[in-house]
């Protein structure tokens, strides 16, 4: 009899963020979560002020450069994320082998996305090659156009790096070592300020520069995490030496679980490169002004990746150490810190944005009062946004964590190829405007598609949640 309670009590030690009342009731223990959680969310917070780095030297450059980067920055993640899904999956597969106690495995999961991270390079240079491809059906104007493509063209070739340094991080999160990724993402940041300045105006490389400053720092903070991945104190416990060989079926069942994964952000990204594009394409204005508060609302965003990504580590933990109940209470407690965090944020960012704005253009650019006039009608939604995407991405991160993909990337592709697109360019463009005339158009301009993102984010957010409520990926074995 004793025996048994020493054992219960040994698996009840093993679950993340637990602690007991008096009575030996199991509640969530929010310090622990929060202590986990606030290198993530500093992490993305730095990742936000890394996009708002290479967003403030091109502001320097030109509003037409500014919305060149608009028209295709999240086409590029699009992609990123679409051939780069073997290394998302890291943080899955890692959290559950050390949840298990199974330090090789968690080892392996490493290196088999960066196998597969090299086996992209061929796909991402496919990329490159066909961006003008890719970009002629927009109609963009052709200055714009040709300052797209600029960037474009060495972002993709260098993106391998971004998949690569993805991977390497997610090793660390999946371990519950947040600390060492925010420490590696400082690096970079540093690292791709400084090299922003070089490349893009000591060398006149012009926006370019900004693809290649990204590509240069993501490369030196992959080398400091691979060291530390080989390093003495990892591979004592996860032999992370020994386990570089290749295994290919391990490699095609990573990628059937990143795929989705991937899928399912990317699908999202496309729809917000897709409202993008048509931004650009009303007016460069229209277009500066919809990147630049999409630029500043990440401020909210991205530290909220770092609270569901804390979800996505405790969840997966939980699940690895036998308990799924106990995974449904933590998913639900990061899914109420993140909803909370971006309701705030969110209307700070509304309220600061007239004093925001202008530090982003180029006082001396004919359009900058334009820009900064339509940017602040725009951020007043864009707060409303927040708070429905804080469900979205709680929800989300918490099923990736259980490994519940595929059917949360169908419902995104459906609820935003079908529903927010459509919606979006009906509510934007004019009559004789857009890209297609057999949707009604009603010419509100930017306004009206910032308002289809609205009720596109509610009704995401509201669908990932139910998925996550109904207990479904309690079923999924991974």
């Amino acid at each position: 009899m004793d025996t048994a309670v020493v054992d219960t009590s040994r698996v009840v030690s093993m679950l993340p963020a637990q602690r007991r009342d008096d009575a030996g009731r199991p509640h969530v223990d929010y310090r622990a979560v929060l202590a986990l959680a606030w290198p993530f969310v500093l992490n993305s917070s730095v990742q936000a002020i890394l996009n708002l780095t290479d967003t403030w030297f091109i502001g320097r450059l030109s509003t037409q450069a500014l919305a060149a980067m608009g028209a295709v920055y999240w086409l590029v993640l699009v992609f990123v994320l679409t051939l780069g899904g073997v290394g998302i999956a890291v943080q899955t597969l890692v959290a559950q082998a050390s949840g298990a106690r199974r330090w090789r495995r968690a080892a392996q999961a490493e290196w088999t996305a960066q196998w597969g991270a090299l086996l992209t390079v061929p796909l991402f240079v496919g990329a490159a090659w066909a961006g003008a491809l890719l970009l002629h059906p927009f109609a963009l104007e052709p200055q714009v156009e040709g300052q797209a493509l600029a960037f474009w063209v060495p972002r993709m070739a260098g993106a391998p790096i971004g998949v690569a340094l993805w991977a390497a991080l997610g090793f660390f999160n999946g371990i519950a070592r947040p600390r060492v990724t925010l420490m590696i993402t400082v690096l970079v940041a540093v690292l791709n300020a400084a090299f922003n300045q070089l490349f893009i105006f000591d060398w006149q490389m012009g926006i370019a520069g900004s693809a290649w400053a990204t590509n240069v720092a993501q490369l030196g903070g992959w080398v400091v995490a691979m060291s530390l991945f080989l390093g003495r104190q990892a591979n004592t416990r996860f032999s992370s030496r020994l386990m570089w060989r290749l295994r290919p079926m391990r490699l095609v069942r990573q990628f059937l679980l990143g795929f989705p994964m991937g899928l399912l952000y990317a699908a999202d990204l496309l729809g917000l490169a897709l409202f993008q594009m048509m931004t650009v394409r009303l007016s460069s204005v229209d277009g500066a002004a919809t990147l630049l508060v999409m630029m500043l609302t990440s401020i909210a965003y991205l530290p909220a990746v770092g609270f569901a990504m804390t979800g996505t580590t405790l969840v997966g933990q939980s699940i690895g150490a036998g308990d799924r109940e106990w995974a449904m209470r933590l998913g639900n407690a990061t899914i109420r810190l993140c909803v909370g965090y971006m309701a705030g944020i969110g209307v700070f960012l509304a309220v600061a944005g007239p004093w925001l704005l202008p530090w982003f253009v180029n006082a001396t650019d004919t359009h900058a009062a334009e820009v900064v006039a339509l940017g602040k009608t725009l951020i007043w939604i864009a707060a409303g946004y927040q708070i429905f995407d804080g469900l979205n991405l709680g929800s989300g991160l918490a099923l990736r964590g259980a490994g519940d993909a595929t059917v949360p990337a169908v419902m995104v592709i459906v609820i935003s190829w079908f529903v927010f697109v459509p919606a979006a360019h009906a509510l934007a463009f004019a009559p004789g405007q857009g890209y297609v005339n057999f949707l009604p158009q009603f010419g509100f301009g930017a306004i009206g598609g910032w308002v289809a993102a609205l009720i596109y984010a509610g009704a995401l957010g509201t669908a990932l949640f139910i998925r996550w409520r109904s207990a479904a990926w309690q079923r999924i074995r991974l």
